[in-house]
């Protein structure tokens, strides 16, 4: 199974039309159609439905797509890696992030590295712990950030200086505004928008034995969505701090968790990870400057 082969596949999945897919790859149609056959017979499997102005995958297909993309991604960096790796002022470096408020001081960190590090290109995807640590397993990655305390038996990690602070985004005229922090018992009864991954972590250590009467009415990986269905009257987010718009004016107000709550944040690395030269540097940097925060 050749790279170009997967290529050409994601190509067609993409575009769901052979001959758009093969104008992009400046390739000709029989060749495309050619080299997809190949790989349905060489997988013994059915990749394509083929319909008569357009092209669907099938279950399998599918499959393949996501392997694909992985595969193809971990190639590419793979290739920047060895082409860095004497090349002391640049390169490639990877980050999958939580969201919250202090990836300012990751954002400052690379900000202060490209001044001695000019060639540095950085490229983000965010997520929550499980979708980031699996493209770090997989090697997709050089360092994912947590909002999870990092499982020590496969990550080594550092600690941000500081941590995010738990709290309630709701409508500025509802009851619960007039107060300056909320209680679990405030709570109960009201729909409540959060990430599955703080309900059934944080949430539930925050509330204790009033976390069975708490009502999830809708999980949200980013809490700016989150914001939209509370400024329609839908709930309440239970959401870190400075994330969302709740200045005069915005319609929606932040009141912070009583007790107060605080999760700390994390960036992480594979155990035994080879770093490359850009790589090791960075994460030099970050050690020191996380120890000593400004």
């Amino acid at each position: 199974m050749e790279l170009r082969t997967m290529k050409y596949f994601l190509a067609v999945a993409r575009e769901e039309n052979m001959t758009k897919a093969a104008e992009l790859l400046h390739v000709t149609q029989p060749t495309l159609s050619k080299a997809l056959r190949a790989l349905e017979e060489e997988l013994g499997k059915k990749l394509f439905e083929r319909h008569s102005f357009s092209i669907s995958l099938t279950s399998e297909g599918i499959l393949l797509r996501n392997r694909a993309e992985d595969l193809l991604t971990m190639a590419d960096k793979i290739e920047k890696e060895f082409l860095s790796l004497d090349d002391v002022t640049g390169g490639n470096l990877y980050f999958g992030l939580a969201e919250s408020y202090q990836i300012r001081y990751l954002a400052r960190e690379i900000k202060t590295f490209k001044k001695s590090c000019p060639g540095l290109q950085y490229h983000i995807t965010s997520g929550d712990t499980e979708q980031v640590t699996e493209k770090l397993d997989k090697g997709l990655l050089d360092f994912a950030v947590l909002c999870d305390l990092p499982d020590t038996r496969k990550y080594n990690f550092v600690e941000f200086p500081e941590g995010d602070i738990w709290g309630l985004v709701l409508p500025e005229d509802a009851p619960l505004a007039k107060k300056e922090s909320v209680k679990a018992s405030d709570l109960e009864g009201l729909p409540l928008f959060t990430s599955v991954q703080g309900w059934e972590g944080d949430i539930r250590q925050w509330a204790g034995e009033k976390y069975a009467s708490l009502r999830l009415e809708g999980s949200f990986r980013l809490a700016y969505n989150a914001s939209m269905f509370v400024k329609e009257g839908l709930g309440c987010a239970l959401t870190f701090a400075k994330l969302v718009d709740t200045s005069p004016g915005s319609g929606l107000v932040f009141r912070p968790l009583d007790p107060v709550f605080e999760t700390k944040l994390y960036l992480i690395w594979n155990k035994y990870q080879a770093f490359t030269p850009i790589a090791e540097r960075f994460l030099s940097q970050v050690r020191d400057h996380f120890r000593r925060p400004e």
